[in-house]
């Protein structure tokens, strides 16, 4: 059951356009949330065998061919020194991928491993894959559903919304301004009025 819950994961990343069963979502199963915690460790065990095969796969492409199989510049790579050099180099790469295919069961799905999401996380090392618990339960037996999808491909961003600027704020401004001139004007009439007062008590004496 983990096998088949696991190649279906990978499967969801294949072509699927002439496909009458294609995937909902590519990179992403629902299922339940125990089956989901445990199906996690043998995803992420395969993509870790896949992305250790990396590098001895871009070591063989130095003494690869590109020359058609059976052809006879195939046969004289095949029998030189160069193919006992990519013969080594990518004797890794095919352990690696008879070891997924012990633990998946699909040769397709260990197709889309090695091709497609080992090169995509050959740069992270574990934390491939997360778990989202849905609120629905599943009909029939009301089991709690969760996504079971691949980081990266469904990321949630957070953005902060900007403070927007509103008119409002220009006229308080413009009445702020209006009230700093009113108070200058009352501070100027009040030093005037306390002017002539002095100037009366004066003439009075």
């Amino acid at each position: 059951m983990l096998r088949n819950l696991a190649s279906s994961l990978f499967l969801t990343e294949r072509d699927a356009e002439f496909d009458d069963n294609a995937p909902k979502t590519r990179g992403r199963v629902v299922t339940t949330i125990h089956k989901a915690k445990e199906v996690r460790p043998l995803v992420e065990k395969c993509i870790t065998i896949a992305r250790r095969s990396l590098k001895h796969e871009d070591a063989a492409g130095e003494f690869a061919t590109n020359a058609e199989r059976g052809s006879s510049e195939w046969k004289t790579w095949r029998g030189s020194d160069q193919w006992q050099q990519w013969n080594q180099s990518i004797a890794p790469v095919v352990a690696a991928r008879r070891r997924a295919l012990q633990l998946l069961g699909d040769k397709e799905a260990v197709q889309i491993l090695f091709d497609d999401i080992a090169p995509r996380f050959a740069e992270r090392d574990g934390g491939y894959t997360r778990i989202l618990r849905l609120a629905t339960p599943r009909l029939g037996d009301a089991g709690t559903q969760a996504i079971l999808e691949f980081v990266g491909v469904h990321d949630r961003t957070v953005e902060t919304s900007e403070k927007p600027a509103f008119a409002d704020d220009e006229d308080e401004g413009e009445s702020t301004e209006e009230t700093a001139e009113a108070e200058e004007d009352s501070e100027e009439e009040v030093a005037e009025t306390d002017d002539e007062s002095d100037d009366e008590e004066e003439e009075e004496k």
